[in-house]
């Protein structure tokens, strides 16, 4: 028995196409990271709540939600270097790599220098408080916050290629790493809060946003310093030539960005607005639960993303129907799961945050629905991110931002906070037929004129 275990496993490892077997390594090694660093992130949930309160948790939710904005405004060059890098290793092209990785830097730097001072200068017009309808009674100053966080958050979207270049050269499980260790560190120093200090926004925003800047500067400098040393960016590789390039393959994926934060990143903004900061936290507690099945997913997905490219260039698109039709099975055990973990969210949620925060069963059903339909809606759109075939996602990523909100705040009048869950839901599932069907088109090599850009 022993040996039929050790000649099965062995043969899992071992067996099947180069590019393969490199995605059956890589999620592996990520499951066994992201199975730690999914635990911290729970345990640091009822951690932070009990040390604040659901609405200091909530408001604080809500200003990363603004800052996340900032994320956009890499105007896709993160996502464009990652094509850009795996489609030159596909072809064994390695001389443009250095230029590539140095302007992207460079470029991120500049951007993130603007960004910050154009929000730090609009927040001097704006009375925050009143804008996140914070209680008078908590007697704190959101500005502050809102600046650490935007620090914080630039600064990360300076150092954050790293992670498009390990999943380029299909490394993404020590993307996973980089996140345990920051995570972990989080949890420790938080603990230490709550042991040494009265409760503290400013405090806990310093901790939170802090401790992963620290850990992806220092993975920057040692990766670059290590496996990646052939890699690493030089002033003198900085090119303004090749930004144009980047800047034409990142644009899209820049507009998809914003779209996507319309549909992710608004969500606790209006809930703020219409239903208090408190909300947030309610809102918030079972997406966190229901993102078990997210992560889980992500992690299968996510070395797919530059093997598709490399199919692509290679005109593999056999190996690429077949991984579809992989990932679509995979998808009916995570809706079985998720399916599994709406009937035990119950009894999660009390043992998990205990009394201090009650989820609405109503609200639950429809996370586990989304989540159902996002998982769906990944797969194609990694397959499309990989072969570049952006156009229609763009279109319809664009068209759903602009219909989000405004049905987001109809629902929620209508049904109270699952509302908002519902809008994210219909948009998705219209998002995600059009590009399952542009999928199908380019597997079988039928797609023309729109669908095929």
């Amino acid at each position: 028995m022993v040996s039929f275990i050790k000649n099965k496993v062995q043969g899992f490892w071992n067996a099947g196409h180069e590019r393969t077997l490199k995605i059956k390594r890589n999620i592996i090694y990520t499951f066994l990271i992201k199975g730690v660093s999914v635990l911290f992130s729970f345990l640091l949930v009822p951690l932070t709540v009990r040390y604040l309160d659901s609405t200091q948790y909530g408001i604080y939710i809500t200003i990363a939600s603004l800052v996340g904005w900032v994320s956009a405004f890499d105007i896709g060059l993160s996502n464009g270097l990652r094509n850009k890098l795996a489609h030159a290793l596909a072809i064994d092209n390695r001389n443009d790599m250095v230029k590539d990785i140095s302007t992207t830097y460079a470029l991120l730097f500049l951007i993130a220098s603007i960004a910050f001072a154009v929000c730090f200068a609009l927040s001097l017009f704006f009375d925050l408080n009143a804008l996140l309808r914070v209680p008078a009674s908590l007697n704190v100053s959101i500005r502050p916050i809102l600046i650490i966080t935007l620090a914080a958050f630039c600064i990360q979207f300076v150092l954050q290629p790293i992670n498009s270049i390990l999943t380029a050269t299909h490394q993404p499980f020590k993307s996973s790493l980089i996140l345990l260790v920051g995570q972990v560190l989080t949890y420790v120093f938080t603990y230490l809060l709550t042991v040494y200090t009265d409760s503290s926004l400013y405090l806990l925003v310093l901790v939170v946003t802090g401790t992963p800047v620290w850990v992806l500067l220092l993975a920057n400098i040692y990766l670059f310093s290590t496996s990646l040393n052939g890699l690493t960016p030089k002033f003198k590789h900085i090119y303004l030539g090749q930004a144009k390039n980047l800047l034409y393959i990142g644009g899209a994926f820049f507009f998809i960005q914003i779209g996507a934060l319309v549909l992710y990143e608004t969500d606790n903004i209006v809930i703020t607005r219409l239903l208090g900061p408190q909300n947030v936290t309610t809102f918030n507690i079972p997406f966190k639960y229901f993102s078990i099945v997210t992560i889980l997913f992500t992690i299968i997905i996510t070395p797919y993303w530059s093997a598709f490219t490399d199919a692509y260039a290679r005109n593999d698109f056999a190996w690429i129907q077949n991984s579809v039709k992989k990932m679509r099975l995979l998808w009916l055990g995570f809706v079985v799961m998720a399916v599994g973990l709406y009937f035990l969210s119950g009894v999660f949620y009390k043992f998990w945050m205990k009394q201090l925060v009650t989820i609405p069963h109503a609200l639950s059903f429809a996370i586990a629905v989304y989540t159902i339909v996002q998982t769906w809606m990944v797969i194609h759109a990694y397959l499309l991110n990989g072969l570049g075939k952006l156009r229609l996602q763009l279109i319809m990523v664009l068209a759903t931002a602009i219909i989000n909100v405004p049905l987001s705040i109809v629902l929620i009048g209508q049904i109270g906070l699952p509302g908002t869950v519902w809008a994210n839901t219909i948009v998705m599932l219209v998002l995600s037929i059009v590009i399952t069907w542009q999928s199908h088109l380019i597997i079988d090599k039928k797609a023309t004129g729109i669908w095929n850009k």
